[in-house]
């Protein structure tokens, strides 16, 4: 006989692949002059060491530009070519790239382009602002980035405002017409605070297409509310789901037909906070748990804490009950995971605790109950 447990990873797992081709993947080109700190921007926004990572594939046969492929996110590395000394490369190379990437799905497509500049330098040349052109005249979205720029007292240091009125002035064909100042890393010795990666974050969302709004908001760590309004909607997709298989009231031995809506709902949300398959499935198995044996069973034995479920031989699920009993289990899992990915339950990388897990659920699980009725289960 298959272990329950064996079952059950498998198919979270087929669950979990599944909805991470449905969200895809957001690329974005990255250019600017050396030691701008594209790599620092990058790790803030889509977390630590992001930008630390290989060269990735090429993006055409003989081409320069590399696309570092992670999980939802893909960046475009200009690997060895140096902005202002090989743009005609770069240029050329991404003329190639954007070609064939128009007959591709939308995973395979650049999506966005940033241009950092040294908020400091006092200066932008006419070469980096023909390259801007360049990038909108090939389709690009471009979002122009002052990188660290000092502030103090919410005030911008003059010098990265003066640079930044002298962009604006060019009228470049940018996002807002106008660059963003940023200080992407905090700095313990000078008590420099970070700022400005919400408003670079937002203008990222505005520009992309509205196909990779789901793999942008798995990507970035700094929006965690609207990583929360994301997964909201995936609960109540799945709730909604759930009342129509229930429409026609279903036995309660036979519930096990939700199974699938609520895996695919939990591994949706694992995804959108960045929770790994393996981790992820050993969650799901240590919260659904609580309250039944593993296996096939899982899901629906906690239809047994619903008020009345289990009380009548013979019973049925109906349409309100599988909604709120499913929309019940989604909020319980989307705490689960917003603790983890903030390093509790033994953090992302630790072992995992499996009995912190299952309490937290069932706790939360429990919470939730009250909206469904009594009499709603006959």
């Amino acid at each position: 006989m298959p272990d329950p447990d064996d079952w059950f990873r498998e198919s979270f797992r087929s669950e979990y692949e599944r909805q991470s081709a449905a969200l895809g993947r957001f690329n974005l080109a990255i250019f600017g002059k050396t030691g701008v700190g594209k790599s620092t921007l990058i790790n803030a926004v889509f977390g630590e060491e992001v930008a630390a990572t290989g060269i990735g594939e090429p993006v055409t046969k003989d081409s320069h530009l590399y696309l570092d492929k992670r999980g939802h996110l893909g960046i475009l590395d200009t690997q060895g070519l140096e902005v202002g000394v090989d743009d005609k490369v770069i240029i050329n190379d991404l003329r190639k790239a954007m070609k064939q990437m128009r007959h591709a799905e939308l995973a395979e497509q650049l999506h966005v382009a940033w241009y950092c500049v040294r908020g400091m330098d006092r200066r932008f040349e006419q070469t980096e602002a023909d390259f801007v052109r360049q990038l909108d005249e090939l389709g690009l979205p471009v979002i122009v980035v002052l990188t660290q720029v000092p502030m103090r007292d919410g005030q911008y240091h003059p010098d990265a405002l003066a640079l930044s009125q002298m962009i604006t002035g060019q009228q470049l064909p940018i996002f807002g017409r106008r660059p963003f100042l940023t200080f992407a890393k905090p700095d313990p010795f000078t008590g420099q605070q970070s700022h400005g990666l919400p408003e670079v974050l937002d203008a990222t969302f505005r520009c992309a297409p509205a196909g990779v709004e789901g793999a942008l908001t798995a990507a970035q760590q700094i929006d965690q509310d609207r990583k929360a309004r994301t997964a909201q909607g995936v609960i109540g997709a799945a709730a909604g789901s759930a009342a129509a298989a229930a429409a026609v009231p279903i036995p309660f031995s036979d519930a096990a037909m939700l199974v699938p809506i609520q895996l695919g709902m939990m591994a949706k949300i694992a995804q959108l906070y960045s929770i790994k398959v393996e981790r992820a499935g050993l969650m799901a198995i240590a919260a659904t748990t609580a309250a039944t044996q593993v296996g096939r069973s899982t899901f629906t034995g906690l239809l047994k804490l619903v008020p009345g479920a289990g009380s009548v031989v013979g019973g049925v699920v109906g349409a309100g009950v599988a909604s709120a009993y499913t929309l019940a289990m989604g909020q319980a899992w989307l705490v689960v995971c917003q603790r983890m990915s903030r390093g509790g339950l033994g953090g992302p990388d630790a072992p995992l605790d499996n009995a912190a897990v299952r309490e937290l659920f069932l706790a939360e699980f429990r919470k939730r109950l009250g909206s469904i009725r009594r009499q709603e289960v006959r």
